[in-house]
């Protein structure tokens, strides 16, 4: 059915529905909630009314009365809301009067397995003083929610949703840490799968056993007609693993779709019933303290047939809708996407249309990930620094999670348009990645592994940042040189990480220079996936060690230090502001300029070379500074170098400056 009607007339129809609703509604809200806390959900609502409206018109509006929808959703709003603790309505209260709270200079995420961190999460909180000691601020524990027993993709094939991983703990032990968290300044982050659940999900079971209305809440066909035509144009996630998208389900009498595995049912948001469902999923874990929601997998929430079904616009649409609907009730609520896309169709998650509609508030920088790497095998900055000028700038209100490494694989997301605009064959480049960071490159000082092989050669890299930046290997070695090297580059990895714009995060162990987990494949659950060489269980022994000078751990922990420190001391690094690259005379130097509304200029050069190398301190005017100061450096506090007309870096080197 083709949605024939105009913007002015959405508009209008938006209008009327707000206010035949506040008639309906705002006596008992008022009742429901006090009159202070009705009259500000109320205010909410109407800031929130035209985004919500919009986006469900737009997404079901065709064929379902758009207004008695949001009715009912508001319902589910007002009730959440009333059920909102004391404490997290005084949270909500600050976030009011500071919506940016996410973006200042001090938030540094942190980002873990409960289990492998501290075993449970009564026992994070137990560890909360090392992560202050560190400067966290911002705690991201991957995947809490109760998953399916046995193979469960990490964790992230859900089968409840309103309880906790047993092995973890409970949802009262979550709401607890949420409040420990909240005592010390800390933000909590967990994964919400929007995608998809497992197939022993309630709602699955439901519908495995005949239920009609919970049939629908997933995609279903009842012959392979459909899903072949389908199947012409999508990709398959994990080949080796998971062929093709579809699965055949005894219970259903036909194919579920499975973009994933065989046990992740693909939801069906084209029925309105699994967007409210979601939207009271979403407003149950805020109200159990959770701050910021992962939204996993959201590029896949819509399929249409000759696409790719990625990054289609209800996908952006629902979630426009998801994040009105939530603030309303806990306008505290921040979203994060997990959108692993081209860097054109990313900064959409944050709203970055051809006209700014709020989504999510936070998205990684998988691309700034990717090329770092690319550098660091490279020893030349060129192909980073074409691909970071070409990033699109994103809404002020939004901002980057920067990462070096993550729970996940990393994917050469290398184009062949980048490579080839640097001088590269993209094919090759991603070749030589895979080959570079396996330890097969001559030369190499890394020791990961390949994960998911094509027969045509290329893969994907598994591995820890001290197993690919050379740490693993000099220890191996007993090579003091080649450690130093290793180190100085985890370093510069981290340097431009909290300094390029947004929230730095640290993966677990990368702090201390931790190593894989070479055992990974004991467990059998784990034997047929090697990512989890790079989920490790966390060595409290070397930890411990971080207050021993000279032992490894050290050297690592007070190179991160010194970055928090500075970071916190830089309002010129807060999110929502303005990074801009800067060209160089030296391919082997990335530069890029910092700017913010509150602040003055900010330089950071980073040195991707294991020799000593300098540009032209012109560079220090290009970013608007006429008297500079070093910030930080590899050297440590200040450390700007500046002599014959050229700023000079150590190997693996880099400094932060300022005006003075």
């Amino acid at each position: 059915m083709v949605d024939t009607r105009t913007p002015r007339e959405r508009l209008r129809r938006a209008d009327s529905a707000l206010e035949d609703l506040l008639g309906l509604i705002g006596e008992r809200v008022r009742t429901r909630l006090g009159e202070l806390e009705g009259e500000g959900l109320l205010a909410r609502l109407e800031h929130a009314w035209v985004d919500a409206y919009e986006a469900l018109d737009l997404v079901y509006g065709a064929g379902t009365d758009v207004a008695a929808l949001l009715r009912d959703l508001v319902d589910v709003v007002v009730e959440a809301a009333a059920a909102r603790p004391p404490s997290l309505r005084a949270l909500d209260r600050r976030r009011e009067v500071d919506p940016g709270w996410f973006q200042r200079s001090r938030m540094i995420g942190y980002a873990c397995y409960a289990d492998r961190f501290a075993g449970s999460l009564a026992g994070i909180s137990d560890r909360l003083d090392y992560l202050a000691e560190l400067g966290v601020t911002y705690l991201h524990i991957m995947p809490v929610l109760a998953p399916r027993a046995g193979e469960n993709d990490g964790g992230y094939a859900v089968a409840d949703y309103r309880a906790v991983d047993p092995r973890l703990g409970t949802m009262a032990d979550l709401q607890a840490l949420a409040g420990d968290l909240h005592r010390r300044g800390m933000a909590l982050c967990i994964d919400l799968v929007l995608n998809h659940t497992a197939r022993e999900h309630e709602w699955a079971a439901r519908a495995a056993a005949g239920d009609a209305a919970y049939r629908d809440f997933y995609l279903v066909f009842p012959d392979r007609a459909l899903p072949d035509l389908y199947e012409r144009t999508l990709p398959e996630i994990f080949p080796d693993m998971a062929p093709g998208n579809f699965t055949h389900s005894a219970e259903l009498d036909g194919w579920v779709w499975t973009t994933f595995h065989e046990f992740q049912w693909d939801l069906n948001y084209g029925n309105p019933a699994v967007f409210r469902a979601m939207l009271e999923t979403m407003l149950d874990l805020a109200n159990r303290g959770v701050d910021v929601l992962r939204l996993d997998a959201v590029p896949f929430l819509w399929k249409r047939m000759g696409t790719d079904c990625q990054n289609q616009p209800e996908a952006h649409l629902l979630v426009q809708a998801f994040r009105a609907l939530t603030r309303v009730a806990a306008p505290g609520l921040v979203f994060k996407a997990e959108a692993i896309v081209a860097p054109e169709m990313l900064v959409q998650y944050l709203g970055a249309h051809d006209r700014y509609r709020p989504e999510c508030d936070l998205a990684y920088n998988n691309q700034l990930m990717v090329m770092l790497w690319s550098a660091l095998a490279a020893r030349d900055g060129t192909l980073l620094t074409r691909s970071a000028a070409r990033l699109r700038a994103v809404p002020p209100t939004t901002g980057w999670v920067t990462y070096v490494r993550c729970h996940d694989d990393i994917g050469w997301a290398v184009s062949d348009t980048d490579a080839g605009s640097v001088g590269l064959g993209g094919f090759a480049h991603r070749i030589f990645l895979s080959q570079f960071y396996s330890g097969r490159f001559p030369g190499s000082f890394a020791r990961g592994a390949l994960f998911q092989e094509t027969p045509w050669g290329e893969a994907r890299i598994s591995g820890m940042t001290a197993s690919l930046c050379g740490i693993e290997a000099a220890l191996a070695d007993g090579d003091p040189d080649a450690l130093a090297s290793g180190i100085r580059r985890l370093e510069l990895l981290y340097s431009v990480v909290f300094s390029f714009g947004g929230i730095p995060l640290i993966w677990m162990g990368d702090e201390i220079a931790l190593g894989g987990d070479q055992h990974w494949a004991d467990d059998p659950a784990h034997a047929a996936d090697n990512r989890w060489l790079h989920r490790p269980v966390m060595d409290w022994a070397a930890a411990a060690r971080r207050t021993e000078p000279g032992s490894v751990e050290h050297r690592a922990f007070q190179a991160i230090l010194g970055l928090v420190a500075a970071r916190r001391s830089q309002l010129a690094l807060r999110a929502g502001g303005e990074t801009t690259v800067l060209p160089t005379d030296n391919p082997r130097v990335l530069a890029y300029r910092r700017r913010h509304q509150r602040s003055g200029p900010f330089l950071a050069v980073a040195s991707f070379s294991d020799t000593a190398e300098s540009v032209d301190a012109s560079l220090l005017a290009a970013a608007g500074i006429g008297r500079p100061t070093g910030v930080h450096s590899s050297a440590g506090m200040g450390g700007l170098l500046l002599a014959g007309g050229r700023v000079h870096l150590p190997p693996w080197g880099y400094v932060w400056v300022a005006e003075e």
